[in-house]
C-alpha cells in the first residue's frame, strides 16, 4: 500500500469518528493528515454527509492547495488546515468541528478556563480563544485569516503543549502528531467545555484551579518527570 493511499486511509477512518463521537452533525467538520516527506495533505471534501463518504472521495492537495488527487472540492477550510500545516512543523494531522459545548464557547469569545484536574491533564491554562475577525479579514481571503488568527494566539504560547484553539464566533480547531491524535484532542477539548459549562452554572464564582494542582497534573502526563500510563 502507497503511503499516500494509506494516509487517506486513515484520515478517512478519522472523519467517519467525528459523528460517531458527537461532534459534528450533517456534513459539518473535517479532518485532515499530513504526509511530511512529499509535502502533502489528505482532507475531507466539502460538503459530503459522513455516511455517504468514502475512502477515494478523500482530496490530496499539496501545501499551496493545489489539488493533486481527487474529483471532489477539498474541503472549504483547507486553507486553515495548510496554514497550520506550514507554521507548526511538528504537527501530523488538524481536526475542525462544529462541537457543541466548544462552539458556545467560541460564539461567546471566551477562553475555556482551567476550572479542575481532568483540564489539567491536558494542558497547563485556558484554551485561548481568538479574537474576533475584522470586516476587512472576512471580507479577504476568509479561510486563510481563519488560520492567521489562530496563529496571532499562538505567538507567545506553545502549539505542543496547547494543541487546541477556539476561533471566536466559529468553532474548535486541534492538532496533533497524527490526525488520530488530533481527533483525540478535538474529543477532549468538547468534554472540557462541557465540564466548565456544567461546573459555572453550578458556582458561578468558582476559582480557578491552585496553581499546584496545575503543575503537578500536568507534569504526570507531560514532560521528562511524566508517570503516567506504561512505558
Amino acid at each position: 500500500m502507497s503511503k499516500i493511499k494509506e494516509l487517506k486511509e486513515r484520515v478517512w477512518r478519522c472523519n467517519q469518528e467525528l459523528p460517531l463521537l458527537g461532534l459534528v452533525i450533517r456534513s459539518f467538520g473535517n479532518v485532515s493528515g499530513i504526509d511530511r516527506q512529499e509535502g502533502l495533505v489528505a482532507i475531507k471534501p466539502s460538503g459530503v454527509v459522513y455516511r455517504d463518504l468514502k475512502i477515494h472521495d478523500i482530496v490530496i492537495v499539496d501545501l499551496d492547495n493545489r489539488v493533486v488527487e481527487g474529483k471532489l472540492r477539498p474541503s472549504s477550510d483547507t486553507k486553515t488546515h495548510t496554514l497550520l500545516y506550514r507554521n507548526f512543523p511538528d504537527i501530523g494531522g488538524v481536526v475542525h468541528t462544529h462541537s457543541t459545548y466548544a462552539v458556545a464557547w467560541a460564539q461567546a469569545m471566551k477562553p475555556i478556563p482551567i476550572l479542575g484536574t481532568t483540564h489539567a491533564d491536558l494542558l497547563a491554562e485556558d484554551v485561548p480563544c481568538t479574537k474576533a475577525m475584522s470586516d476587512n479579514m472576512i471580507k479577504g481571503d476568509y479561510e486563510e485569516e481563519t488560520g492567521n488568527q489562530i496563529l496571532a494566539s499562538f505567538v507567545k504560547r506553545s502549539y505542543k503543549e496547547v494543541p487546541m484553539v477556539l476561533v471566536a464566533c466559529h468553532g474548535p480547531f486541534t492538532w496533533g502528531e497524527s490526525p488520530e491524535k488530533a481527533l483525540y484532542h478535538s474529543q477532549m477539548l468538547e468534554e472540557l467545555a462541557k465540564m466548565a459549562s456544567l461546573t459555572l452554572q453550578i458556582n458561578p464564582s468558582v476559582p480557578r484551579l491552585k496553581k499546584s494542582l496545575i503543575e503537578k497534573h500536568f507534569s504526570r502526563k507531560h514532560g521528562p518527570d511524566a508517570y503516567y500510563g506504561q512505558e
